[in-house]
């Protein structure tokens, strides 16, 4: 396993660095995936906050997409397009980078199916995944994927600093020109990108059912 595989789980998992609130996120996402576009005040009744602490979480977060009505259309998931394509239940979504595609089934208890695009050949790449991690990525085409994952200093601005750094290649060869481009960064098989995944999803379930009885337990008490 390399070390990024052991170091991102954690450091993505840090609010204070990345600015991602799993009791707003996860919730966005479970609104965002029926395709449509989400109010503040929608994700306000859904993740039980007022609208105000909506807009200040949501803030934390620069690289947040809107519509021209103010109503939230990405962060992490998408509605607009990207190379990669991540279809759930029917609905034909994107994301950010091609980690996001690995951790999200976990997130919204669905499978999907993955299409992206290797920046370095223009070559497609198919990937599968259930929900259940024992059964885990069901198919990966072409099967030598690797996937590209940085650790950068900084990750304030979470899709710049490191989604756009995140991407499909077909195999370690074709990623190779991309990596010797960018320092540090490392290809990894798409079932170990998917370990990944799976522990920062657990992560970040964790901390939101850790935060749901603190915020109960606080309720109880006043």
């Amino acid at each position: 396993m390399s070390d990024l595989s052991t170091q991102l789980p954690d450091r993505l998992n840090r609010p204070e660095e990345t600015g991602l609130d799993p009791g707003l996120l996860v919730p966005l996402l479970r609104l965002l995936v029926d395709g449509d576009p989400v109010t503040i005040e929608q994700l306000a009744t859904a993740a039980g906050r007022t609208p105000e602490q909506v807009c200040n979480g949501l803030a934390a977060v620069p690289d947040t997409e809107y519509d021209d009505q103010g109503r939230i259309v990405g962060q992490g998931l998408t509605l607009r397009p990207t190379p990669h394509r991540f279809a759930v239940a029917g609905q034909e979504l994107y994301t950010w980078c091609a980690l996001d595609t690995l951790v999200f089934p976990g997130l919204l208890d669905r499978a999907a199916r993955v299409e992206s695009v290797s920046p370095a050949s223009g070559e497609r790449i198919v990937v599968a995944v259930n929900v259940d991690p024992a059964t885990g990525v069901t198919r990966v085409e072409p099967a030598s994927a690797v996937v590209s994952l940085v650790n950068p200093e900084q990750i304030t601005s979470i899709r710049s600093s490191f989604c756009d750094q995140v991407h499909y290649f077909t195999s370690a060869d074709d990623a190779a020109g991309w990596l010797a481009e960018h320092p540090g960064a490392q290809a990894v098989p798409v079932i170990e990108a998917h370990q990944i995944g799976i522990e920062l999803a657990s992560h970040l379930l964790d901390r939101l059912r850790a935060d749901a009885q603190t915020a109960d337990r606080c309720h109880r008490c006043c």
